[in-house]
């Protein structure tokens, strides 16, 4: 592939990714609305429809047998979301709020989900066993998430008050009314559209790395992560210059949740993931280590400082050095 063409795919095929990836994001939200979802569900469901273009890079690089990349995707995207979805934007917006009972039950749970990621990447956990663990997390998460008022009652007490936490601030977008049969329809392009373009950007991706040398491991950790987080890097900013720290928070480590399970365990499980690398390695100790610090940072301070923020970010800049210059 020329160079001239190569470039032109890759700035196409991000274009339409992160267009049908926002317009996923807000025709799920709306479907939502019309199913009746609780507001910390539908925080899931449109964290999950702007998180298409970083799922679908990595399943795409996996597929057509460059694992680095497909593996690179998921680490990077995971550590980039914690950078600049809850870094920089409590150094944009001065402070990223959150009450501590929430930020336990979602930080907890993204945890514990790094951890599963982080041990399938070096091979201590086989696929099914992460997929397994991490299914075992998500899916009493994501029934907890979306029980309503009356409901909420018969959880006990810390629990319950951390579900209410979650759910007074926790929705992506602004609200966008009730879904209807067109929106039904409009998903399906939507979805092809990310798909699509994310094939294409990763193609493209490959071929521009092989022409100039640049390895898979940082076209997928540094590159397809960073450009593919756009979507809900811009969410998340927005959300905090709103006042609505929980919604950033959600926001980032859903996708992050999303990223390990539909992006890194389901392709393993099919497809394999090979050998890991010093650097993925490397990674894989990163994911934990920043969704620990993003985590314990917010809950000893009520949410995220301007200092504490760049502190996050200092360090996202250390990884991508590291990942380089190796």
């Amino acid at each position: 592939m020329s160079l001239g063409l190569a470039t032109l795919l890759f700035a196409g095929g991000f274009l339409v990714t992160v267009a049908s990836s926002l317009v996923l994001a807000r025709e799920l939200d709306r479907i939502g609305e019309r199913l009746g979802f609780s507001e910390a569900l539908l925080g899931i469901v449109t964290a999950l429809g702007a998180d298409g273009p970083e799922i679908s890079s990595a399943v795409a690089a996996l597929v057509s047998g460059h694992n680095d990349t497909g593996v690179g995707v998921v680490i990077g995207s995971n550590v980039f979301n914690i950078a600049a979805l809850l870094g920089l934007s409590a150094v944009i917006a001065g402070q990223v709020r959150i009450h501590r009972h929430g930020l336990v039950l979602n930080g907890a749970v993204a945890i514990l989900v790094a951890v599963f990621g982080g041990l399938l990447v070096v091979r201590w956990l086989p696929a099914w066993a992460a997929f397994v663990l991490a299914l075992l997390v998500l899916v009493p998460y994501v029934a907890v998430s979306s029980l309503h008022a009356r409901r909420l009652e018969k959880l006990p007490a810390p629990l319950r008050e951390a579900v209410r936490e979650e759910q007074r601030d926790a929705r992506r977008d602004e609200y966008a009314g009730p879904g209807g049969v067109y929106d039904l329809l409009v998903v399906v392009p939507a979805l092809a559209g990310v798909i699509g373009g994310a094939t294409a950007m990763v193609y493209a991706a490959q071929s521009l790395g092989d022409r100039w040398d640049v390895s898979d491991v940082i076209v997928g950790t540094i590159v397809l992560a960073a450009l593919t987080g756009i979507p809900n890097l811009l969410a998340a900013v927005r959300l905090a210059l709103h006042g609505r720290g929980a919604a950033c928070v959600s926001e980032s480590l859903n996708s992050n949740n999303a990223n390990i399970l539909v992006g890194l365990c389901v392709p393993a499980l099919i497809l394999g993931i090979g050998t890991p690398s010093g650097l993925e390695r490397f990674a894989a100790a990163s994911i934990r280590g920043m969704t620990a610090l993003a985590v314990a940072l917010g809950y000893s301070g009520g949410g995220l400082t301007r200092r504490e923020g760049a502190l996050i970010i200092v360090l996202y800049a250390a990884f991508a050095v590291v990942i380089c210059v190796s």
